[in-house]
């Protein structure tokens, strides 16, 4: 049997060897046999790279689910802050207030870091979307915690200028709700249509929408 030459890819070589092979010693069709065979199995394989859905959810079904997501939000939000209230003492909504905020960031991201390491919060669950890093694979709970940091950037921009610039409440929730479709608007320039926070952490969102009836 000839060398098999080098660099060559799997199918490749498959094709090689079953030829040389037949061509050498082979009489009774058993390389061609075994050349289908060893095809067969890369095209299966490359089927089941194809079928891993690894492309985004539409826009709406993502930006739908972020304020769903925010709706829920609205309960954790008043849990950690009576929890707050009763271990401060705290007798005065001002009193403790960037004491209370530090501690929402603590509970955002123990919430949040402990979901996405399980692929979902109960916003995703509904809208049939979940978070996996870049390779399809479940996020670690340090790349968790990292897209929690950087999901940030959903609202810390405008907030700052807002602070900066000295405006009112209501001027920096106008100036919120403006940047927040902007942020999202901006994955259409993404090459998979990815979040950009999720980019650079390293994450995706994917949907998992389960099987209809008789498919498996």
């Amino acid at each position: 049997m000839a060398d098999v030459p080098r660099n060559l890819d799997p199918f490749a070589i498959a094709l090689f060897v079953t030829l040389d092979y037949r061509t050498d010693t082979d009489t009774s069709g058993f390389g061609l046999v075994a050349f289908f065979a060893t095809t067969a199995g890369w095209r299966r394989r490359n089927a089941t790279i194809r079928a891993m859905n690894l492309t985004a959810p539409s826009l709406l079904r993502r930006m739908a689910c972020w304020m769903y997501e925010g709706i829920l939000l609205f309960g954790v939000v008043f849990i950690a802050g009576y929890l707050f209230s009763v271990l401060t003492q705290m007798h005065h909504p001002l009193q403790g207030r960037y004491g209370l905020q530090a501690f929402l960031f603590l509970v955002f991201g123990i919430y949040f870091t402990w979901f996405w390491h399980k692929g979902q919060t109960l916003a995703m669950k509904t809208w049939h979307i979940r978070v996996v890093d870049t390779q399809g694979r479940p996020l670690t709970q340090i790349r968790a915690l990292k897209r929690y940091l950087l999901s940030w950037v959903w609202l810390l921009p405008p907030l700052l200028v807002g602070s900066l610039l000295g405006l009112s409440a209501i001027d920096s929730a106008v100036l919120l709700l403006g940047w927040v479709p902007i942020w999202a608007i901006l994955a259409r320039f993404h090459p998979q249509k990815q979040f950009w926070h999720d980019a650079w952490a390293g994450t995706r969102l994917v949907s998992s929408t389960p099987p209809q009836a008789g498919q498996k």
